[in-house]
């Protein structure tokens, strides 16, 4: 966060020369930042199981059967979702090939793009402090971070909403012209990359936060001209193609994509994934470590006079009303996963960036006192859980192993944490609030590099070395089966499909009649029968859910192999 003059209206082209090189230094600066952040070590450790080896496994069997309009998950016609991020990670595979660093390319890129959009749109506004500050602020947010090293869809959706919306309000403070007119191509853009990305939610969503601030506020002569019908248009030549060849191709495609996927998850638990109505809270308070402190003083300094003088802060009531929408709307929805709040952090991120700028010239940090003690708190007891939890057995499931190898980097993390929370208020006193924040800022950022070194003790082991083993030792003519589960990772690693044994997990098999067919989803009484047949078979389990099985004496195996969670049996040495 260096000091610099806002942006201005009327410049000289002296000015304008300076200001076009501070954005270039600043992009430049920022990325190789955090370009470097995300990447350290970011191949470092396995993918998680499930969802890393799912969203690996669809676009690696997009790229094996050249077949990027119908997404399918071991073999089967996979509707939950649309295809823009698999086509993103299917281009890493083909461009990088098959690794865990090349499949979490895209969230790290997103993450990426997401915190130079901030930058953009917070120094467009606030000037160039707060583009800086408010670009640190997200990119260095406990769950913004973690969430940008792990492939799922959340990173890149939450990325192009915030940009439609980043579009909207940059763009309604143009006068009429090419500016304005292609920050607008830029929303309907966005928001058809968003569609493309989570379905319906990447346009409504957007578009419901827009229209009730142009509602709320009345600032509907600010939105002429919009450009509805080329960007209508535009909208439509990105996100309807595929829409209308999925369609075409597959005949269930449409009621479960719509219905079951839009309408049922919002409105019902079938899911699985219900939570009380305030689970987001803590996520939202816990994912804006560091910067919690700050929120509360930065929401009310930003809307200065209440609703009273709501037009004279209208802009900044737009990310109060961004942040809002989006916390309400998933707040109310049935199905809640942490991800899902994740585009509230990019307008908080402008709104604490903001007020941050105003008092980075300030000679004492008396005014960030609140948020600086929140930073000493949450340090101090962050580290003092590491210490505990590593001194403590039995807090946490973890292998002696596991324990041994986390121990020395888990105190090393507590005394970064007890040292930051020590020095921050301490350099704040003595040196004001510049070098407060900059200490902020290393002391996450150090406890963040640290953390990357202990990711591969940390994550939980998947299937990925019996994988190996399996693919050493088999031959094509092998069948590979899941006892009652599905190892997404196990697909991704072995690059080959596998049959389930009295296991259908979140495969819909009613919108695949060919994978009904296949006679790779059997019952336990077929997996015996073709057990004990000449054909050699390999069976990935958990080693909890084969007690009874191997309790039967009639049951022969041979172990090849097992890991700390699995075992890989087959009926021949």
């Amino acid at each position: 966060m260096t000091p610099s003059s806002a942006d201005t209206s009327h410049e000289t082209p002296l000015s304008v020369l300076t200001t076009s090189v501070s954005w270039k230094r600043d992009l430049l600066i920022l990325t190789l930042f955090f370009g470097l952040l995300l990447a350290f070590r970011l191949g470092s450790y396995e993918l998680g199981n499930p969802d890393e080896g799912r969203y690996a496994e669809i676009p690696r069997e997009m790229v094996a059967a050249n077949d990027y309009v119908t997404p399918r998950l071991d073999g089967v016609n996979y509707f939950e979702k649309p295809p823009f991020v698999y086509w993103c990670v299917a281009a890493c595979l083909k461009l990088f090939g098959p690794s865990e660093w090349s499949m979490r390319v895209t969230p790290a890129l997103f993450s990426l793009i997401g915190i130079l959009a901030t930058y953009a749109a917070a120094r467009r506004i606030h000037g160039r402090n707060a583009g800086i500050a408010a670009a640190v602020v997200l990119g260095t947010s406990l769950l913004y971070f973690a969430l940008s090293r792990i492939l799922i869809l959340d990173m890149v959706v939450s990325v192009l909403m915030s940009t439609a919306l980043f579009c909207f309000i940059l763009g309604i403070r143009e006068p009429a012209g090419q500016k304005r007119r292609w920050l607008f191509y830029g929303l309907y853009a966005s928001a058809a990359l968003a569609t493309l990305s989570k379905g319906l939610i990447g346009v409504l969503v957007p578009g419901a936060v827009m229209f009730f601030w142009l509602l709320l506020l009345n600032q509907w002569h600010r939105l002429r001209p919009f450009y509805l019908p080329t960007g209508a248009l535009l909208f439509l030549a990105i996100a309807a193609p595929w829409h209308l060849l999925a369609a075409a191709r597959n005949e269930t495609w449409a009621e479960f994509y719509f219905i079951h996927e839009h309408w049922v998850r919002f409105t019902t638990t079938q899911h699985g994934r219900y939570q009380p109505i305030w689970f987001f809270i803590p996520i939202v308070l816990a994912g804006l470590i560091p910067w919690i402190g700050f929120l509360w003083q930065a929401l009310k300094e930003s809307v200065s006079g209440g609703w009273a003088k709501r037009k004279e802060n209208a802009d900044a009531w737009f990310f109060i009303g961004w942040a809002v929408f989006i916390f309400l709307f998933f707040s109310k929805s049935q199905s809640k996963l942490i991800p899902y709040i994740l585009p509230v952090f990019p307008p908080l991120a402008v709104l604490i960036g903001a007020f941050l700028a105003r008092r980075w010239n300030d000679a004492t940090a008396e005014t960030l006192k609140p948020g600086l003690r929140a930073f000493s708190f949450v340090c101090g007891l962050l580290g003092a859980a590491l210490c505990f939890i590593m001194l403590k057995q039995g807090v946490v499931r973890m292998s002696p192993e596991q324990m041994h190898a986390l121990r020395p980097i888990a105190f090393i993390l507590a005394a970064i944490l007890f040292a930051g929370g020590v020095i921050v208020p301490w350099l704040a006193a003595r040196r004001g609030v510049k070098a407060a924040l900059i200490s902020m800022t290393a002391t996450i950022v150090l406890f963040f590099g640290v953390l990357t070194v202990a990711a591969p003790s940390i994550q939980k082991p998947g299937t990925k070395e019996l994988a190996r083993i399996f693919k050493e030792k088999s031959t094509p003519a092998d069948r590979v089966y899941h006892y009652h589960g599905f190892f997404h990772d196990f697909t991704f690693y072995s690059g080959q499909l596998v049959g389930l044994i009295n296991y259908q997990d979140e495969l819909e098999l009613v919108n695949d009649a060919a994978a009904r067919q296949s006679g790779r989803f059997i019952t336990d009484a077929e997996f015996r029968i073709q057990w004990a047949s000449p054909a050699r078979l390999w069976v990935v389990a958990r080693k909890r859910d084969t007690t009874e099985l191997f309790a039967d004496p009639t049951f022969q195996y041979h172990l090849i192999a097992e890991s700390r969670d699995h075992y890989l049996i087959s009926n021949q040495p």
